[in-house]
């Protein structure tokens, strides 16, 4: 039974780890994302395309606004990915305290059934020893009342014997 638990404790473990990789890894990737286009957005704001190349056109700002709008859809999805993560090590710890709670009641319910086996061990323990006094009281009674007949039968053939010597004289 605890061959099985483990299995697929490693199992869904190695599962949930691999899960967990993927979604860091996703995070990670957003924010190297984010990077760039940092990058990109200062190098835009260096740009000047304008006239004589002092000013800054009307292209210039719009690229610029456009690689907000993407830093500001990639930090909305770097906050939804990291929320999965958060899920996702939330539902981890989660099981892992199920997973000690049951491991806590099973432990429970085997020192349980211990205990009660040692009871009932202790029982039949003393159960013995009550039957061996018994039996050693039954075989002592029942020397006593072999050697009684054996005195007895001794007694009838001495008296046996002492009474034809007896008869055998008077004739």
């Amino acid at each position: 039974m605890w061959g099985l638990t483990l299995q697929n404790y490693a199992h869904t473990s190695s599962d949930s780890i691999n899960a967990f990789e993927d979604q860091r890894q996703r995070v990670n990737q957003l924010l190297n994302e984010r990077s760039r286009k940092f990058g990109e957005y200062d190098e835009s704001l260096k740009q000047k395309t304008g006239i004589f190349g002092l000013f800054k056109s009307k292209g210039d700002m719009q690229r610029s606004i456009d690689i907000l709008k993407e830093i500001v859809i990639n930090d909305n999805n770097i906050f939804i990915e990291t929320r999965k993560l958060l899920d996702l090590k939330d539902s981890e710890r989660e099981r892992y305290q199920r997973m000690a709670t049951e491991y806590d009641q099973q432990v429970t319910a085997y020192m349980k059934t211990i205990s009660k086996l040692q009871q009932e061990n202790e029982r039949l323990k003393e159960k013995i020893n009550t039957l061996e006094q018994e039996e050693h009281q039954s075989s002592s009674y029942l020397s006593l009342f072999i050697f009684v007949t054996l005195v007895l039968i001794g007694i009838i053939i001495y008296l046996y014997t002492r009474l034809r010597a007896k008869n055998v004289t008077k004739v």
